[in-house]
């Protein structure tokens, strides 16, 4: 009995298992798919975003165009679309600003793949956007999933195929179904990470303004990034310079000095949550110009912070004889009912400079540089410089 049942349980084995063929396209889908998902969630990273993606997808449906709708068109903006396969721009351009707008294609059931005939129907056939858009693109076949989000993400990815190609079947369908909820992900990943990069760009563009340099360094006090107002001064190479990607400073004392505040700094930002003390020195310039101001301060890794190339000192420059960026005087005018001169002078002495150092900058008298500071003083309020200082480094003049 043992016997018959061993003989049964192999049959049953033998008769599950697919033949050799069938092995070899399963490995080869799983593979295919293995590289489809790695490059769905790198795409975030890519520009477009999961334009790789989408071409491998591209491929692997024979279709004409795989297009990635990450925001539709409306009638106030043109929609982001990533697009592969040939397209030209007035084509793109004509469903952006006219046949969108008539498109029965869309609105489609969440994470389910269709064609326009289950969705649409018969009158697919006869719409404006197949008859007049894509028929004269060669465009018989399409195929959709659409995307949506509480958080309001909707998203449509479309798949074309010309009228010599058969249609779009079962294993087409199952195929984006699959992918579909990989592609809002990775979509949300994206939105995040933008978001992120608009509030980086924000903020660097307001110390930018303030003249404010900033040099980001690694785990082992290498050059990792700068800001324009930094490389502009370690460009001058006057006491300071970029030299083999570490920050190098012109006198030994400087330097070792320097050297020291790094490997504090680079010590605080080995511990998670650390402090965030800085320190700060000054640094001599060969030309006889006023000494540059040097603020070292470490950036601690987060819980989950692994990358030895991540920020992990960040060096602050302040250069005091750098000028107010044209924003700032135009605020200022605004702000305080200043005049030109007046706002120059009122900006020169928040710089850190004094009335004779602003006069003569303005090529003007004492006198008259004491007229002008009287007329700021009367705009704002004050009656001492300090107090005047203080005011303009507390308004919204920094953020110009």
């Amino acid at each position: 009995m043992p016997a018959i049942l061993a003989r049964r349980t192999a049959r049953a084995r033998a008769a599950a298992m697919p033949p050799s063929s069938a092995v070899a396209i399963g490995g080869e889908r799983q593979a295919f798919l293995d590289r489809l998902l790695s490059a769905v969630y790198d795409g975030p990273l890519e520009t477009p975003p999961l334009q790789t993606a989408m071409e491998m997808l591209r491929e692997q449906l024979g279709a004409l165009h795989v297009t990635l709708i990450m925001r539709p068109p409306s009638p106030v903006h043109a929609g982001v679309m990533v697009h592969t396969g040939q397209i030209t721009l007035e084509s793109q351009r004509s469903y952006q600003t006219h046949f969108f707008a008539v498109d029965p294609f869309v609105g489609l059931p969440e994470g389910e793949a269709v064609t326009p005939e289950d969705f649409v129907g018969r009158p697919w056939r006869s719409s404006a956007v197949y008859q007049d858009y894509l028929r004269p693109l060669g465009i018989r076949h399409l195929m959709g999933t659409d995307i949506y989000s509480r958080d309001g993400l909707e998203c449509r990815l479309r798949a074309t195929r010309a009228s010599d190609a058969p249609p779009f079947g079962a294993d087409d369908k199952a195929l984006l179904r699959l992918i579909a909820p990989h592609v809002k992900r990775s979509i949300r990943l994206h939105a995040r990470l933008d978001a992120l990069e608009c509030e980086r760009a924000l903020f660097a563009g307001s110390v930018n303004r303030m003249a404010l340099g900033v040099v980001s360094l690694d785990q082992e006090g290498a050059l990792l990034d700068l800001n324009p107002e930094a490389r502009r001064i370690l460009d001058a190479r006057d006491g300071i310079a970029a030299a083999a990607h570490e920050l190098s400073l012109e006198h030994g004392a400087e330097r070792r000095q320097f050297q020291q505040l790094l490997r504090s700094a680079l010590r605080g930002a080995t511990v998670a949550g650390g402090g965030l003390r800085a320190e700060a020195m000054s640094v001599t310039r060969p030309s006889g110009r006023a000494r540059l101001s040097l603020l070292v301060r470490p950036i601690p890794p987060g819980p989950f912070s692994e990358s030895r190339r991540r920020p992990a000192v960040a060096v602050f420059l302040r250069d005091p004889e750098a000028g107010a960026a044209p924003s700032a005087l135009d605020l200022a005018r605004r702000l305080f009912g200043f005049t030109q001169a007046e706002a120059t002078l009122a900006l020169l002495l928040t710089a850190g400079h004094t009335l004779d150092d602003s006069a003569a900058q303005l090529g003007i008298g004492r006198n008259t540089a004491r007229t002008h500071l009287q007329a700021v003083f009367g705009k704002t309020g004050v009656t001492r410089q300090a107090a005047l200082v203080r005011l303009l480094h507390q308004s919204v003049l920094g953020l110009s």
